[in-house]
């Protein structure tokens, strides 16, 4: 059971335990998860690091730092990739338009 020191359920529990969640703990499986990391609580960890964009490109590095912190602090980290703009590659034409609009999304 996924039950931390103040006696309340972690929310990963949700995705993690009883039966009907078997193929959901083999999808984390195929990825590397093991027992000790459904015990936990899961935490997303949102990058934008993209190879051909230099000022996102330290995130990578950065996520890593990020994610061993969280497995200190006794959680699971989630890593997902959120996609950013590039006012590089958007200059000269269309898409450039909602280079900004973007952002506030």
């Amino acid at each position: 059971m996924n039950v931390p020191s103040n006696g309340r359920k972690h929310r990963s529990a949700r995705v993690t335990e009883g039966l009907e969640r078997a193929p959901h703990r083999a999808m984390f499986r195929a990825v590397g998860f093991r027992d000790e990391d459904f015990r936990r609580p899961f935490i997303g960890v949102a990058n934008t690091w993209f190879e051909a964009q230099p000022c996102n490109h330290h995130l990578r590095r950065l996520a890593e730092l990020v994610k061993q912190g969280i497995r200190d602090a006794g959680g699971t980290p989630i890593e997902f990739n959120a996609v950013p703009v590039n006012d590089a590659i958007g200059m000269g034409h269309e898409g450039m338009r909602a280079s900004l609009v973007s952002r506030e999304l």
